[in-house]
């Protein structure tokens, strides 16, 4: 029977506790891999796979990689989605007696990053924890590396959308979830999908009341008074505490407090809209350029980077806080001098809220240290600068800065300027920090200068002319004589190894003075290991005040970026009103005005601005038509944005705006199949339109492009017309939308329905080709242009010619001259008017009055109204 090594039991033995993960087993100077987890590493990091002997029949596979450059490999693994336990040795092998004892001292997941390579800058990396009960969700989110905690109860209105609301609000890079949310596999596939999210399974029991409100109040004793042990947020807010323990092994106090929040304090934004305006990222490719963060991030701090970010993702919806961004935005905007001052000693700030992460977690090092202190220099000089602004807000941000002399007298009294990397090679301290050290560094200077002096003073004293004094780690220091001087060794000289041409000795004093330097070397290294820890964990106990001087950096470095933003690019700013107006004078598109700028073919040419009106009243609702390619897209998004950046505290592409809060902005713009789902390119749509009637207030923005058009003419023009009298229904929702429709035929409902008003792209036509205007104008536009923008697009002059025959074709069949298409809907949309005007009374007109007299209209769904419509058409014309 085979009997394991005694190392690859031990390996066993930790494996079996970490079964989910690829166990980094510490050997000498690499980790090592066995077995699957080894034939999974060599093929996902493309190292050679070979054997070890481990007491089996056949030889254990492996793999192994450097531990000092273990960090890269590390990071490849977590970014194809698998979790790392590094093992290490736990004990001195000098002192250990049998088998070094190892353990894990750390679980690397996607969600618990800390490693600098592995992180953006200017992005947050969110573990998510996802408790579900019934029909409700906690959720709580940790970015480790900064130490920021978020928690929240989803427990009213549609609780699953607003967790995926939620969900791309943080897009975590890794969620923890109990089993019944997990149990739901299709929701599960659809977040994978998504936000590509790894989810982890957790044991149920970490998430229990009793047990999730013990760790919280254990962490953080003032919540015991203003917390309810059965709020829900809670439950998630435990487990994600005993997940980070789990896996990180230390004392988490950067982790300080959780911001508990409702979701119902910012402006709400899906996905869909999320992805539709480009907040952070292209659709495209992804890329951060061509996203609206690309056009007003230009903070000079990762803090600030990260700050804006959040500041774009949660618009806020108090008017009274977007007015205190505005007036500090302002401020800055006007004091252009001030401004500059600022952003050049903020460019000088490193990443403090990392560092201290760092510093918490136990991976800093003496050059982080001397970052923190080089940081925190700055800030008397930026609180000098900004002590004489009025604005609320950034006077606010002068009484948060803590100028932190005492940390900085501290680093700088004890760490050299220009630290080694290693911390286990001495040369940390700087000299008069620490009598001992200093000591020990004499000791160590003395006693190589007495060597030195050794090697002259005996050449003179045995006439050895060659004889020199060396030193290497086996023999320590000796005394070498080449073979041409042999007769003229002291007897006193001891022979201590023998090589081809020459012999080295020792001697008694060479021998003590050896043990004093390296004695007092080892002695030194140790001790300045042991005070530089000394000082991190003094740091450590002043978390709290450089969190909060952290952020209150990031914030003065946000609100000078979004006034360099508006002084530099001609922003004004919004007048924000609780009324629901929503009036913008010369608006323009910030990202694409931006690269229209940076773009040679269109360095003639200039963004067009337009107008918008939109209320709750006579304004609420406006149908736009125009060809394709003509700006209807661009114009709609451009109005969301310019709410959007009103909101979240900026000054907006226009000159002039009155914004009315919007409490949520949604979008169905473009077509799209989820070939995953199961869906084709109208289902898609048809569920992006009912989760917007679903969840849209009077208080909402709607931006809709293009509804029906994935099916039959007149269905679509049908569940267009159907939508758009829901939407304008005060009753019903009455919010202010824009709605891009090729169907002309809806332009009729302008003077039909009150708040209904027409708009288009104005075009000229110049022979058969056709000259978009990009301007926005009152009324509907005369045709389509399909063929036109056909052959602007490149399609075979061939199939255009042809084209234009079948076109005169049907229009000379219809005797109004109108096309088929036309005529057929316009014909179908007076049959489905005439529904309340009989002129005539028969059997069947008698029998739909009846089913509408049983209607109860306001319990209809809007898919249900559209199928009793099209039912009582098909009656009527059958009839």
């Amino acid at each position: 029977m085979a009997v394991l090594t005694p190392m690859m039991q031990q390996y066993f033995d930790i494996k079996n506790q970490y079964k989910d993960c690829i166990l980094f087993f510490r050997l000498g100077d690499f980790y090592e891999m066995f077995f699957k987890d080894a034939e999974v590493a060599s093929k996902e990091l493309e190292i050679t796979l070979t054997g070890r002997d481990c007491g089996m029949d056949e030889r254990a596979p492996m793999c192994g990689v450097p531990f000092h450059s273990a960090e890269s490999y590390i990071a490849k693994l977590i970014n194809k989605g698998f979790k790392v336990a590094i093992c290490e040795q736990v004990e001195d092998p000098a002192a250990a007696k049998g088998i070094v004892k190892r353990d894990v001292i750390r679980v690397v997941t996607p969600g618990t990053v800390i490693d600098a390579s592995m992180l953006d800058d200017k992005k947050n990396n969110y573990l998510m924890s996802i408790y579900k009960r019934g029909p409700f969700f906690g959720i709580a989110a940790v970015d480790i590396s900064t130490g920021e905690f978020r928690a929240a109860g989803i427990d009213r209105g549609n609780t699953s959308g607003k967790l995926i609301d939620e969900i791309a609000r943080f897009c975590p890079s890794e969620i923890i979830a109990n089993s019944e949310f997990l149990g739901d596999a299709a929701c599960v596939a659809s977040i994978v999908s998504r936000f590509n999210s790894y989810i982890t399974p957790f044991e149920d029991i970490y998430f229990e009341g009793e047990a999730a409100y013990k760790k919280i109040t254990g962490k953080f004793e003032d919540l015991c008074a203003s917390v309810r042990q059965p709020d829900i947020s809670l439950n998630a807010s435990g487990a994600l505490l005993e997940y980070l323990e789990q896996t990180q092994k230390v004392n988490l106090g950067h982790i300080q407090s959780i911001s508990m929040y409702s979701v119902e304090e910012y402006m709400s934004i899906d996905a869909s809209t999320r992805r539709n305006l480009e907040l952070t990222e292209t659709m495209r490719d992804k890329s951060r350029k061509g996203s609206l963060l690309w056009v007003l991030d230009r903070t000079m701090t990762s803090m600030g980077g990260r700050n804006i970010r959040k500041w774009i993702e949660q618009p806020l919806i108090n008017i009274r806080d977007i007015n205190d961004r505005l007036d500090a935005v302002e401020e800055m905007k006007d004091k252009f001098m001030l401004r500059m001052e600022i952003r050049e000693l903020l460019k000088r700030v490193y990443d403090i809220e990392r560092l201290m992460g760092k510093i918490i977690l136990g991976n800093v090092n003496c050059r982080d240290m001397i970052s923190l202190k080089n940081s925190i220099g700055q800030i008397p000089h930026i609180k000098g600068v900004i002590k004489g602004c009025k604005a609320e807000l950034n006077l606010r941000g002068y009484e948060r800065l803590d100028t932190l002399e005492d940390i900085f007298d501290l680093i700088e009294r004890a760490i050299i300027e220009e630290p080694p990397v290693s911390l286990k090679d001495g040369g940390l301290i700087k000299q008069g920090y620490n009598e001992e050290v200093d000591r020990l560094r004499r000791a160590t200077t003395e006693g190589r200068d007495w060597i030195a002096a050794l090697e002259t003073s005996e050449r003179d004293r045995t006439g050895i002319k060659n004889l020199k004094v060396g030193f290497n780690k086996v023999f320590g220091f000796y005394i070498e004589v080449t073979k041409s001087y042999f007769s003229l060794v002291p007897e006193s000289y001891i022979r201590k190894q023998t090589l081809a041409n020459c012999e080295r000795y020792i001697t008694p004093e060479l021998k003590e003075i050896e043990e004093s330097i390296l004695g007092a070397e080892e002695k030194v290294i140790v001790l300045e290991y042991q005070l530089f820890a000394d000082i991190k964990n003094i740091i450590a106990l002043h978390v709290g005040r450089i969190k909060d001087t952290a952020r209150a950096i990031a914030e003065i470095d946000v609100i000078c970026s979004l006034a360099e933003v508006a002084d530099r690019e001609g922003y004004f700013r919004p007048e924000m009103t609780a009324e629901g107006v929503i009036d913008i004078k010369d608006g323009r598109h910030p990202v694409v005005e931006k690269m229209m700028a940076q773009s040679p073919a269109f360095q003639q040419s200039s963004f067009v601005p337009n107008d918008t009106l939109l209320d709750t009243c006579d304004n609420r609702l406006a149908v736009i038509t125009g060809p394709n390619m003509a700006g209807k897209s661009t114009y709609m998004r451009q109005v969301a944005i310019i709410v959007l950046m009103a909101q979240m505290g900026s000054f907006v592409p226009a000159s002039g705006a009155q914004i009315g809060i919007a409490d949520r902005i949604f979008t169905r713009v473009g077509a799209s199949d989820d070939l995953a789902a199961g869906q084709s390119t109208f289902m898609v749509e048809m569920s992006e339109v009912a989760n917007i009637l679903k969840n849209a207030s009077p208080k909402s923005l709607l931006i809709l492009d293009e509804i029906g058009r994935g099916t039959s003419t007149f269905d679509g023009l049908s569940i267009a017309w159907s939508v758009i009298e829901f939407i304008s229904d005060r009753e019903r929702l009455g919010c202010r939308t824009l709605f891009a429709t090729h169907y002309h035929e809806l332009t009729e409902l302008e003077g039909k329905i009150t708040g209904i008003k027409n708009y288009c792209i104005s075009v000229r036509e110049n022979g058969e080709d056709i000259i978009f205007l990009r301007k926005i104008i009152r009324g509907g536009a005369d045709g389509s242009y399909g063929i036109q923008v056909a052959r602007l697009a490149g399609v075979p002059q061939r199939i255009i010619d042809r084209a234009k025959e079948i076109l005169g074709e049907l229009e000379d069949a219809d005797i109004s001259k109108r096309s088929a298409k036309q005529r057929k809907a316009k014909k179908a949309i007076e049959g489905q008017m005439d529904l309340f005007s009989f002129n005539t009374r028969s059997k069947c007109c008698d029998e739909v009055i009846s089913e509408l007299k049983a209607l109860s209209v306001h319990e209809l769904t809007p898919v249900e109204a559209l199928n009793v419509l099209y039912g009582l058409h098909q009656k009527i014309k059958n009839s």
